[in-house]
């Protein structure tokens, strides 16, 4: 098929070869990196490392750098979800990867976006209850995506859980709608450039006056949901448990509980 503006417009029959073609091309090349995550697989058994293998900075930056490469046709839905389902392939080839879902009154937009963030591969259960989904994030391999409903701090109860983290907040683009949901699990959340911090305070102050102290230090708040006298607040940037900054803010009982990355189309 030709590329010059001049070129003639190929035929159906030339647009479903080249098809075909590509379809092949990239069923090759899918099954030869599928083999390539089995070798890291058995690499990673071979050298003693059993830990969780989920490494969601690594894979933000990945799918940023996808996203802002050169296209034609694709888009970024298109992208982020095929490189998200090989990414969880990969992942659950390595050890017993899987999700447990809790969404309160909407569950079904939990698991809809719960798919969409880690794909098909992990086995997924509906928990009854936020903690169920909590402790099941804390088994090996676990991850925990819970839903943000009105009137329930399940999100507090981090604060004494350090090595319990968010390190995603679902969905990950705009254009799919507002983040109601974040992914929960005993993993390591790091820079990416590109990042959203949780903070929690049992200050009494109203939200405003909180984002206007916080503001007043340099840190741009927004208030993410609140209840049972806590407030939940994303803070633009990452910012680590002991900064100073936040070690000023307003409240008695305070603390980072995780960072994720922003939506990759804001």
């Amino acid at each position: 098929m030709g590329s010059d503006a001049g070129d003639a417009t190929p035929s159906l029959d030339e647009v479903r070869w080249r098809i075909d073609a590509i379809d092949g091309e990239l069923l090759a090349l899918l099954d030869e990196r599928a083999g390539l995550a089995r070798a890291v697989a058995a690499a990673k058994q071979a050298a003693g490392d059993t830990g969780f293998g989920l490494r969601p900075g690594r894979e933000a930056l990945i799918v940023r750098k996808l996203v802002e490469a050169p296209r034609k046709a694709a888009s970024d839905a298109l992208v982020i979800r095929v490189w998200r389902e090989l990414m969880a392939d990969s992942l659950a080839r390595q050890g017993p990867y899987h999700l447990t879902v809790w969404g309160g009154s909407n569950p079904a937009r939990a698991v809809e976006l719960t798919r969409l963030r880690f794909g098909v591969a992990p086995p997924m259960t509906v928990a009854a209850t936020d903690r169920e989904a909590l402790a099941a994030a804390k088994t090996p391999w676990g991850v925990g995506v819970l839903g943000l409903v009105p009137d329930n701090a399940w999100w507090g109860r981090l604060l004494a859980e350090p090595r319990l983290k968010i390190f995603a907040a679902l969905p990950c683009l705009e254009r799919w709608g507002p983040q109601v949901a974040f992914a929960v699990a005993e993993v390591e959340v790091e820079p990416t450039g590109g990042d959203q911090t949780f903070w929690v305070t049992d200050s009494p102050k109203a939200a405003a006056a909180i984002i206007e102290a916080l503001s007043a230090d340099g840190v741009a708040a927004e208030l993410v949901a609140e209840a049972g006298g806590l407030k939940l607040f994303a803070l633009l940037g990452f910012y680590q448990a002991g900064d100073a900054r936040l070690a000023r803010a307003p409240g008695s009982l305070t603390g980072v509980i995780g960072a994720a990355p922003t939506q990759f189309d804001v």
